[in-house]
């Protein structure tokens, strides 16, 4: 019995000496001394692994049940059991620490093979694929600078496709939309990275008011645009057909779809007709996954894209310049705008920007700045709502500011007016502290007219033209007619006489007003 004590003891020491070799082997060693069938009639079989663990997981088990069968039974040291303790202190060789059950995990090197080991779209074959293949590979300065562009949001668009279960194929969309552009802007007035028209951003819930269009921000526009590709994706069943919806309107492909069902012709994307660039649209993402694919047959070398978050975002408890809230994360202004694109204007509200993103390094430092800030104020500017229609000359007075400086600040155009309940952003008086309120920075809009203008027209009295007809026509009280041309309502006129009245006419827009209803379709043309 000592000496079995002893050998117990003995292999306690082992399995406590073995911890320090490394996680790998504790693992191992660990399993042996704590299922080693100490007093087990059954030595090892010949030719297997002496570790227990692996060689009898149910020995225990058994012995445990011969225990339970008879408790007061003395233990008996055996021949057989000294073995099974003596094979269990065998010195560990190299290939015992090997086991079979650990996974060797391959990580991707990068972005680029994260993307292409998701790619699950069936490939698109046609000319125009082999011709948009070759305009990308004689461009390499065009692919740099996109992809170069593309490092800061990539990772979390991957992320996002992956946690979806969507190909990530799509990761490369941006590319075709927008060159990974935040600040694009097309001439159908779409916006963003993913080029969202301004209707159907809304449906999507993306913000476009005053002081921010969510249509630019990064996370914002990328789950509403991968929201709108899976509706796509469950309407046509096909990846190929969702993305010409993207880009043509689900309306205008289900009544592709339609007419060659009616003609009794294919439905396929190839098979549709539909405009030059939706037609253009699927075969410019197949020629970005066939480069991105295999780089090196096409003699293109992609920027480095690491495969670790670039940003990430902090919360946002105050109004803030954009300046300033740079300057704290200590972070080129360019850099802060690229990763914050949704602020068009110059400062950020907390209320309805409750978040901004940093690089991942910077992040800390901003909190830290912030929190440590003994500046005047963090805000230079505020919003202000006008209280009744006003000229913008006249609204510039109550705030005190140039009309010049007001017009720039808040893009207004020349020859409109201010309506009541509009939202403009103002200088911040050294007054005031709070902070504008939710319901201003999500709903606030700067709400234009035409400023009515007046010039004066002469004509002739006919034979049936009376004060009474000459009011109703003009528009103009028979009073005012007669005190514009120096007359008396009483006067007599004579026909051939000549009268000079005020007419309204409209301004001519110009510029970018806000409140102009343009015909839009779902997409960009």
């Amino acid at each position: 019995m000592e000496e079995h004590i002893l050998k117990f003891h003995h292999l306690n020491a082992h399995c406590s000496k073995t911890l320090a070799s490394g996680v790998m082997v504790v693992a191992l060693t660990l399993s042996a001394c704590s299922t080693v069938p100490l007093y087990n009639d059954q030595a090892p079989t010949s030719g297997t692994s002496t570790n227990p663990a692996l060689t009898a997981p149910n020995s225990k088990t058994s012995a445990d049940a011969s225990a339970r069968k008879s408790p007061s039974a003395p233990v008996a040291a055996s021949p057989n059991a000294t073995r099974a303790v003596n094979s269990a202190l065998s010195p560990l060789s190299q290939t015992d620490l090997v086991s079979p059950q650990v996974t060797h995990l391959n990580l991707p090197a990068d972005l680029w093979e994260r993307i292409r080991r998701g790619f699950a779209m069936p490939a698109l074959e046609s000319d125009l694929v082999l011709e948009r293949q070759q305009w990308y590979a004689a461009r390499p300065e065009y692919l740099t600078r996109a992809t170069e562009r593309s490092n800061k949001y990539l990772y979390y668009i991957v992320q996002a496709l992956e946690e979806r279960k969507m190909p990530t194929e799509l990761a490369l969309l941006p590319f075709v939309e927008s060159a990974f552009n935040p600040q694009a802007v097309s001439s159908a007035k779409a916006s963003g990275m993913w080029q969202f028209m301004p209707k159907t951003g809304k449906n999507f819930a993306l913000q476009q008011n005053a002081f921010r269009d969510d249509r630019r921000d990064v996370m914002a526009s990328t789950q509403a645009a991968l929201d709108y590709l899976q509706k796509l994706h469950g309407q046509f069943g096909d990846w190929h057909l969702a993305l010409a919806a993207y880009n043509w309107g689900e309306g205008n492909v289900a009544r592709a779809i339609a007419k060659n069902q009616r003609l009794g012709a294919n439905t396929g994307y190839l098979d549709l007709n539909m405009p030059m660039e939706t037609r253009m649209y699927v075969p410019k993402l197949q020629a970005l996954v066939n480069i991105v694919a295999r780089p090196q047959v096409f003699g293109v070398t992609l920027s480095d894209a690491p495969n670790h978050p670039y940003f990430q975002s902090v919360p946002l408890t105050r109004d803030i310049d954009v300046s300033l809230a740079a300057k704290l994360a200590e972070v080129a202004l360019e850099d802060f705008k690229a990763l914050n694109p949704s602020a068009s204007r110059p400062v950020l509200l907390a209320a309805g920007t409750p978040q901004i993103l940093l690089p991942w390094d910077n992040a800390e430092v901003f909190q830290k700045n912030f929190e440590a800030y003994s500046g005047t104020r963090l805000a230079s500017w505020t919003a202000w709502i006008a209280p009744t229609t006003l000229k913008v000359a006249d609204a510039a007075k109550r705030i005190g500011m140039s009309e010049g400086e007001l017009r720039a600040l808040n893009a207004i155009p020349p020859k409109m007016l201010i309506k009541a309940g509009s939202a403009l952003l103002v200088p911040r008086g050294l007054k005031k502290e709070e902070d504008v309120t939710q319901k201003v920075a999500d709903q606030g809009q700067l709400e234009l007219a035409p400023e009515i203008i007046t010039k004066r027209v002469s004509f002739k009295v006919s034979k049936k033209d009376s004060w009474s007809t000459l009011s109703k026509r003009y528009k103009v009280s028979i009073e005012q007619l007669a005190a514009l041309n120096h007359l008396s309502p009483h006067d007599k006129l004579k026909p051939g006489q000549t009268l000079s009245v005020e007419v309204s006419v409209k301004a001519t827009r110009s510029g970018p007003a806000k409140n102009h209803k343009s015909a839009e379709r779902t997409r960009k043309a």
